[in-house]
């Protein structure tokens, strides 16, 4: 039964990072066209959205998961601030993602 309720454990916060980079992604798309003439590629925004969300999303992820695995698991194992302490780390991680993003797009010119 532990192992089941560490797989739900973990489900949860994976749907956290989803959350997190699909609002990142929202904030780099912008809002969705309005006008008359791009309505019918309304899918198309939406297509792209979910895409990169589901790409950044499983980087938190995974970054998360290893982070948690190899540190955090220890650091609060009798905490009772483990549950916002994980979610300040799933912030971060979106943050130093998104930061990593605009430097290789807009200042290297990688992307």
């Amino acid at each position: 039964m532990s192992i089941l309720k560490q797989l739900l454990h973990y489900f949860i916060w994976i749907l956290v990072s989803f959350l997190f980079a699909v609002g990142y992604t929202r904030i780099i798309l912008g809002p969705k066209p309005s006008t008359d003439f791009i309505k019918p590629f309304d899918w198309l925004y939406i297509l792209v959205l979910q895409h990169l969300g589901l790409v950044i999303g499983s980087m938190i992820a995974v970054i998360f998961i290893l982070i948690d695995v190899f540190y955090l698991k220890e650091k609060l194992k009798n905490n009772s601030n483990a549950i916002p302490n994980r979610f300040l780390v799933i912030l971060i991680i979106t943050f130093i993602l998104g930061i990593t993003h605009y430097v290789c797009e807009k200042i290297i010119d990688i992307i």
